[in-house]
């Protein structure tokens, strides 16, 4: 009984995030879909150049950059200290999503170490704790429930961080770019500026929302297996 009043918490939790974050995928493509400031990005560098001028703008040129044209989101490996830019060449988002990447960069090393090591330990235990209830060998359930929930808001708060601070000063630091290259006129960057604001406001929520939404589903995902054993 107790997990079942969980369990039905929780899909009411899922239900006011989706309410008052969720965004749709359509969304944000819509908004990154523009011909004409695409055409207009294609005059700047290549992806892993653009990357190494904002490194160097951010007094940070020690990092690795490599270009993953498999790939399909750029990445930030704290650990080895390497930037994988993924195959974002045609879109004019490129700019702000180079210059996020670059800006994990320079953020405390310590957390960004902790976040890592923390996120693996955090699914491992998920993945632990399900299975050894599945297999009905687990006692004192609703102490581990506690740990995951715990931990899950842990995991939140230090990714949230990291992603929400880049997000926001990606904005800034392209414009600063775009204005030293001299590329474009004051007009067109203002423009693309205005699409970058745009794509943030949803894209802060969006990302905000994911975490806290698989968050969510671990939890219920856990009260399920704890029900139904």
């Amino acid at each position: 009984m107790e997990f079942g009043i969980i369990i039905i918490f929780l899909i009411c939790i899922i239900v006011i995030l989706r309410i008052l974050f969720g965004s749709s995928k359509k969304q944000i493509e819509e908004i990154a879909k523009n011909e004409t400031l695409d055409e207009l990005a294609e005059k700047y560098p290549s992806n892993v150049e653009m990357c190494k001028e904002y490194l160097k703008m951010l007094h940070n040129e020690t990092v690795i950059v490599e270009e993953d044209k498999n790939a399909t989101n750029s990445l930030y490996i704290a650990i080895s200290n390497k930037i994988m830019i993924a195959d974002v060449r045609g879109s004019f988002t490129r700019i702000q999503t180079i210059a996020h990447e670059c800006l994990h960069s320079i953020q405390n090393r310590k957390i960004l170490i902790f976040n890592f090591i923390y996120s693996n330990i955090y699914i491992l235990y998920f993945i632990i704790i399900s299975i050894l209830k599945l297999f009905n060998i687990l006692p004192y359930e609703m102490m581990f429930l506690a740990i995951l929930i715990m931990g899950g808001f842990i995991y939140y708060f230090v990714r949230s961080y990291l992603e929400n601070d880049a997000m926001i000063k990606a904005r800034f630091l392209a414009k600063e770019y775009m204005e030293d290259k001299k590329i474009f006129s004051q007009e067109e960057i203002n423009k693309i500026v205005h699409h970058f604001d745009k794509l943030n406001d949803i894209g802060i929520r969006c990302v905000n929302y994911t975490l806290l939404l698989n968050i969510v589903i671990e939890i219920l995902i856990f009260c399920v297996i704890c029900m139904i054993r």
